[in-house]
C-alpha cells in the first residue's frame, strides 16, 4: 500500500478547488493499491482556500519553530500544516505504507522544491511541513515526477 496526494488521484482539493490528476495515481487508488488524502485538509482546511507558502525556510525549519507557513492575506496557518502533516503521518504508520506520493511545490507536500514564500510564483529547493515530518521517521516521500519511475522499479521486485 502506498499513500498519495488526493489532488493527484483527481479530487479537486487544491487550495483554488482544481485537481492535478496522475492518470497512474488514480488507477492505484481506483484498484485499491493506493490511499489519497490530502494533509491540508487533514488539518483543517476547507477548499477553496488562500494560497499559502512557508516564509523563512522550509518545511523543516516549520517544524523546529524557525518558519511559518503563512496565506497570501497574511494569516498564519503554520499550526493547521503541522496537524495536518502529523494526521497524515498517524494514517501512514498504520497502514505501514511502503511509500508516499506527493504533490511537488506545496507547503505541505513538496518533495524537493516549495515557493519561495512571497507569492511571486518562483520556486526554490525545499520541503513542505508533511514531507519533513516523514521523513524525519524514514518514509520515502517521492513527487509525482518520480513516481512513475518508482512503481515500475516496485513492479519489477513483484
Amino acid at each position: 500500500m502506498i499513500v498519495v496526494s488526493s489532488c493527484l488521484a483527481g479530487q479537486p482539493v487544491r487550495y483554488n478547488g482544481t485537481d492535478s490528476l496522475h492518470e497512474e495515481i488514480r488507477r492505484l487508488v481506483s484498484e485499491k493499491k493506493a490511499l489519497a488524502l490530502c494533509p491540508e485538509l487533514l488539518g483543517g482546511f476547507d477548499t477553496p482556500r488562500d494560497p499559502a507558502e512557508i516564509v523563512g525556510g522550509d518545511g523543516n525549519d516549520v517544524l523546529d519553530g524557525r518558519a511559518k507557513v503563512v496565506e497570501k492575506s497574511g494569516r498564519d496557518v503554520t499550526a493547521q500544516y503541522i496537524a495536518g502533516a502529523q494526521r497524515t503521518f498517524r494514517v501512514v504508520k498504520e497502514l505501514r505504507a511502503k511509500a508516499v506520493i506527493l504533490k511537488e511545490s506545496s507547503p505541505s507536500c513538496g518533495s524537493a522544491l516549495i515557493y519561495d514564500g512571497q507569492f511571486r510564483d518562483r520556486r526554490i529547493a525545499g520541503s513542505g511541513v508533511t514531507t519533513a515530518l516523514l521523513r524525519r521517521h524514514g518514509i520515502e516521500v517521492l513527487s509525482e515526477a518520480d513516481a512513475a519511475e518508482w512503481l515500475r522499479e516496485q513492479s519489477k521486485k513483484v
